[in-house]
This record gives C-alpha cells, sequence and structure tokens, in this order.
C-alpha cells in the first residue's frame, strides 16, 4: 500500500520517529489509526449517552403530563415546522 501526505503531516510523521518513541513511520501511522478508531468508539459513546439523557428528560416531561397530544399529519408538520423556526 501507498500513502501519500501532506509535507506537514510527513513532517509530523518524522519527528515522531525522530523522537524515539517510534521505529518507523508505519508504526506512527498504525498508532494513528488504533487512536482514530478509540476516538470514534468514544464519540459514538458520547452521543449514545446524551441521547439517552434527551429520553429520559422526555419521558420523565411526560410523566408529569407535560406532554402535548398530536392527532393528524397536518399538526405533526405544524409541531415540526415550529422547532424549525
Amino acid at each position: 500500500m501507498h500513502v501519500s501526505l501532506t509535507n506537514e503531516l510527513e513532517s509530523r510523521v518524522k519527528a515522531k520517529v525522530e523522537s524515539g518513541l517510534y521505529n518507523n513511520a508505519s508504526e506512527v501511522i498504525r498508532e494513528a489509526l488504533r487512536f482514530m478508531d478509540t476516538h470514534e468508539d468514544w464519540i459514538h459513546e458520547v452521543k449514545l449517552a446524551r441521547l439517552r439523557e434527551q429520553l429520559k428528560v422526555g419521558t420523565d416531561q411526560l410523566g408529569r403530563g407535560e406532554g402535548i397530544t398530536l392527532e393528524s399529519k397536518d399538526a405533526l408538520s405544524s409541531f415540526f415546522d415550529d422547532i424549525k423556526a
């Protein structure tokens, strides 16, 4: 596999190797990809946690009788139009 990097990224990879933390550029790239995978997993978990929080707020509001009933597609459309505005 051949990978092209910008001059800036190539300099950063070389600096990591020169620091002694990595033996070669491949190790730097592998570590960066592992970090990216971990970061993506973390972001996914943060988004899920936030969604769970929002669902809890909504279900608590419904439990207190703070919900509204939308009885038609037009009412639903109007509701979402109001949210967008």
